[in-house]
């Protein structure tokens, strides 16, 4: 028996037809089909194209991993798999961690980096804004691989380290940096 296919439709307009196994491996999608609200299609507007084509890679290997569950070895495999599926550069890494209008995930991120100042958890929590995706579609294994890696790239690092990272522009010259600290200097204690 075959399953159904569900369009996905990207914030660039362009359609990608999945297995429904697939896509419900998100739960804002398995939500919103099971609302009945997917007649032409389940758009996300806050997913592109390349983005979704990324996060439908991950969900269809998870997707068939757990029809596997029993074969030994495939928890290995799928944690190797994982672990090559996010070598890539900070921001494709942030686009997958993050919904466009959601910050609150990373923010949990630079908690684990007690070095970091206000202004930098500010500047990453602006990094990267467009169009992130595991956590606006609700993927809880893609946002902690994705989470758990960029923590990883964090810690032990300087915040002038992490700028670099990140490619994080400092926003602020000395002089409002000094007024921002000044004006929340709880932040900094």
């Amino acid at each position: 028996m075959s399953s159904r296919i569900i369009t996905l439709t990207s914030s660039d307009k362009v359609a990608f037809y999945v297995d429904e196994a697939v896509a419900f491996e998100s739960q804002t999608i398995k939500d919103v089909i099971g609302d009945g609200c997917e007649d032409k299609g389940t758009l996300l507007p806050n997913v592109t194209s390349e983005v979704l084509s990324k996060v439908i890679e991950y969900c269809k290997k998870h997707a068939e991993a757990r029809k596997l569950e029993e074969r030994s070895g495939v928890d290995e495999e799928l944690k190797a798999w994982d672990a090559d599926f996010v070598k890539v550069d900070p921001g494709p890494l942030f686009d997958l961690i993050m919904g466009e209008k959601e910050c609150k995930t990373v923010k949990s991120i630079y908690k684990l980096s007690d070095h970091l100042t206000l202004l930098d958890k500010l500047y990453i929590a602006a990094f990267h804004r467009e169009s992130m995706a595991a956590n606006y579609l609700n993927i809880k294994g893609l946002l902690d691989l994705t989470c758990q890696t960029v923590a990883d790239q964090i810690k032990g690092k300087t915040p002038e380290e992490i700028r670099r990272t990140f490619c994080i522009k400092r926003h602020f010259t000395p002089e409002e940096e000094e007024e921002v600290r000044r004006e929340n200097q709880w932040a900094f204690e």
